[in-house]
């Protein structure tokens, strides 16, 4: 077969694979799996296609960037390396992090692209894969309508990733964002609020000092997942924390079981340098309302119009409060009825707030 032909060939053949796994990942989501039942399954899904001697999939916080979830491949990096592997991704300077290519929009980034002073630069690389014998990086974005849902590193030994690869995961990726944000419109549909507030003191070198009971069940929920999560997540915060201008840092999680935290991060003032807090509590409607509304697909607007309507605004008090017709305000409504799949304010705010309260009908 002449050369053009046979790129003709296999770039049919690649797109036939995009075609076959963006239907497999949208049957998925059809079955309403939660976020990390979700991910394990597209990981064999993405699998067929890109080999892979390591991958780990993480699900985004479209508002912070923070990771909020991750799940692996059948082969999972030693667990003395994950601690590494999350200070790497919140450090500065560090090249590729999640939250960066989110901020930047850029879909796909492979750490061989780099220019050799940025890749030297790379605390994943020279303490985590080199160490595993790993040389090549790739992470993919999962990207809907501009906010960032979720992400996957896949990294190998050998060859780096094919152009062919490259493109696949590109044209996959949307299809898993979609998919992502699904689900966790499910899951912050089931939250609970109530609990009582956990503590948790991380040392200087990411040991955990000091856990109160409280935190104790959240760590128990949160290594359901996977044996150590808590301690890597909370190395991660601690991190977060001291590299924040702010000094403090948060983060939304969620447990094996669907349910959301808050969480948030800051140096302790007094006793040893490097100590930081983390307070844990249960996630509540007012907490989670920005994820879920993101998780419908609502424009900016649509979402200050939600936030009104669940306050118990009328029409025209909203008109007012935002400076536009009532008129807009109704048509504004129209596309989120339609979005959110309810026909009336009520049935939004009992859709969005499943705590009771209702909204002004006028």
């Amino acid at each position: 077969m002449p050369r053009e032909g046979c790129r003709s060939h296999t770039l049919a053949v690649w797109e036939q694979r995009a075609h076959r796994a963006r239907r497999d990942i949208a049957a998925l989501a059809a079955a309403g799996p939660g976020v990390s039942e979700l991910h394990a399954a597209a990981i064999r899904v993405i699998g067929g296609a890109v080999s892979t001697e390591l991958t780990c999939w993480a699900a985004i916080d479209p508002e912070t960037l923070v990771i909020s979830t991750m799940v692996s491949g059948q082969t999972r990096i030693p667990p003395e390396y994950e601690p590494r592997l999350a200070e790497a991704e919140y450090s500065a300077g560090e090249p590729h992090t999640f939250a960066a290519l989110a901020s930047r929009q850029q879909p796909i980034a492979k750490l061989s692209d780099l220019p050799d002073r940025e890749r030297d630069r790379s605390g994943r690389l020279h303490h985590v894969w080199r160490p595993l014998g790993l040389d090549h990086e790739l992470r993919v974005l999962f990207l809907d309508d501009g906010a960032c849902w979720g992400a996957a590193g896949l990294v190998r030994v050998g060859g780096d990733f094919t152009d062919r690869e490259t493109e696949f995961l590109a044209a996959v990726g949307p299809a898993i964002a979609t998919a992502t944000r699904l689900a966790v419109r499910a899951e912050a549909g089931r939250w609970t609020s109530g609990g009582h507030p956990a503590i948790v003191v991380v040392g200087p070198r990411g040991e955990l000092r000091a856990v109160t009971p409280a935190a104790r069940q959240w760590q128990d929920r949160l290594d359901d997942i996977a044996p150590g999560r808590f301690l890597v997540m909370m190395q991660a915060l601690a991190v977060g924390a001291r590299t924040a201008a702010s000094g403090s840092f948060r983060a939304r999680l969620r447990d094996a079981h669907g349910q959301w935290a808050i969480l948030h991060a800051s140096p302790l003032i007094g006793g040893d340098d490097g100590q930081v807090a983390v307070t844990i509590e249960s996630a509540t409607g007012d907490q989670l309302i920005g994820l879920l509304l993101a998780a419908y697909g609502l424009t900016a607007r649509e979402r200050d119009i939600c936030r009104e309507v669940i306050a118990g605004h009328s029409t025209a008090d909203i008109a007012g409060r935002l400076f536009i017709s009532t008129h807009t305000v109704q048509d504004h409504l129209k596309s989120v009825f339609v979005k959110v799949g309810v026909r009336s304010r009520g049935e939004l705010v009992a859709r969005l707030r499943p705590d009771g309260r209702r909204a002004s009908r006028s």
